[in-house]
């Protein structure tokens, strides 16, 4: 195994420790390098490479220069005596607690490298399902981004021009034209004020939706989107299944599981049957009861549940729900996005035919009356 490279080892051991580890307090890791980290991990540790060593080779080997930063003081920490889990809950912004959950778990039972490739297949599954959901949302983007610069652009360097010819001739404007001018004048004039107005208005609604009503009213709101809707319940209640089915395979404790299945789910619909789950379970009752009772869950949750429960497999069928889960979500992103091609294109044609109708009918209007 090649040595870590020793000019950016140098590096690091003469910068300021605690500006680095307060910077890394402040950062996320992406779910992808999450997944490469847990992946890498337990194939080495499975390849019988002692923990330390493991992580000098992850921190050499990685190229995202943060996550190189992060493993270098982890595996110090855990030099120094720390266990791995401890050293990663120090960084709770970087590792979600899913992550450092099954590491405590895998060392309390002697099965780290087991445990990580448990990480590492359920990381998996959920990169793969964020870059199904963002690969349908690219192209409907892709294609709002590209009207707006062919309306803006339109707006600023094609409108005027034809606003200076219609002003020479002193005929009246038909009203759609009249409209346009008006639009192309306010962009032209108020264009900076209407950039740094829309970027202050998705600021202020990104902050109103990280509060606890604002977290509400948005999954309220997008409940109730026709198809969006349902997509986002089934892509929640997959991940729901996922998380608590590798958390009671892991060996962690069922209250401590929904706890973290709740802090996973960013929904509050999850997070409140997470609580409503926890409080049937301590009373005693049966998963299967306390799913019955929570009507974002679809009834699939609740029959798979109850089945578990009768052969003690509640996460292995949990695990089959959120296969199948992921299965319908691939459906309803494939039928979402075919519905949305032509609907897209002809809003598309709309706009640009629309702009470019309102910019000839003056000129054939001219052109009749020269004709005449």
């Amino acid at each position: 195994m090649a040595s870590p490279t020793p000019g950016f080892f140098d590096t690091l051991k003469q910068a300021n420790q605690r500006s680095l580890e307060r910077a890394t307090l402040k950062r996320r890791i992406n779910l992808s390098s999450i997944c490469l980290f847990s992946q890498s991990l337990a194939a080495l540790l499975q390849g019988g490479l002692p923990l330390l060593t493991a992580l000098e080779a992850l921190t050499d080997q990685t190229e995202d220069r943060y996550l190189k930063i992060l493993l270098f003081w982890i595996r110090e920490k855990v030099a120094a005596g720390s266990s791995l889990s401890d050293a990663m809950k120090s960084y709770p912004r970087a590792f979600p607690v899913l992550l450092t959950s099954m590491v405590e778990a895998g060392e309390a039972s002697g099965s780290l490298a087991s445990m990580m490739e448990k990480a590492s297949g359920y990381f998996d599954s959920s990169v793969k399902l964020q870059k199904r959901v963002k690969g349908a949302l690219a192209y409907p983007i892709g294609v709002i981004c590209l009207a707006l610069i062919l309306v803006n652009a339109l707006m600023i360097f094609v409108v005027p021009q034809f606003t200076q010819m219609f002003s020479s001739f002193g005929a009246a404007l038909p009203l759609p034209t009249q409209v346009l001018v008006v639009i192309s004048h306010i962009i032209n004039t108020y264009l900076v004020y209407l950039i740094v107005g829309l970027i202050a208005l998705i600021i202020g609604i990104k902050k109103i939706f990280q509060t606890p009503s604002g977290r509400v009213a948005r999954d309220q709101i997008v409940l109730h989107i026709p198809i969006v809707g349902g997509l986002s319940r089934k892509i929640a209640t997959s991940r729901f299944c996922r998380t608590y089915s590798t958390l009671l395979t892991s060996g962690v404790p069922v209250l401590k599981a929904l706890e973290i299945c709740a802090s996973a789910s960013d929904n509050t619909f999850v997070e409140a049957g997470c609580r409503v789950i926890a409080r049937n379970v301590t009373e005693g009752r049966l998963l299967s009861d306390a799913a019955q009772q929570i009507a974002y869950f679809p009834p699939l949750v609740r029959h798979m549940a109850k089945a578990g429960e009768s052969s003690g497999n509640v996460d292995g069928m949990l695990l089959k729900a959120a296969d199948f889960y992921d299965t319908e979500i691939d459906s309803t992103v494939g039928a979402l996005t075919s519905l949305m091609e032509p609907f897209l294109i002809t809003f598309l044609g709309f706009i640009v035919g629309g702009i470019a109708m309102a910019i000839f009918m003056p000129v054939f209007q001219m052109s009749t009356l020269v004709a005449q």
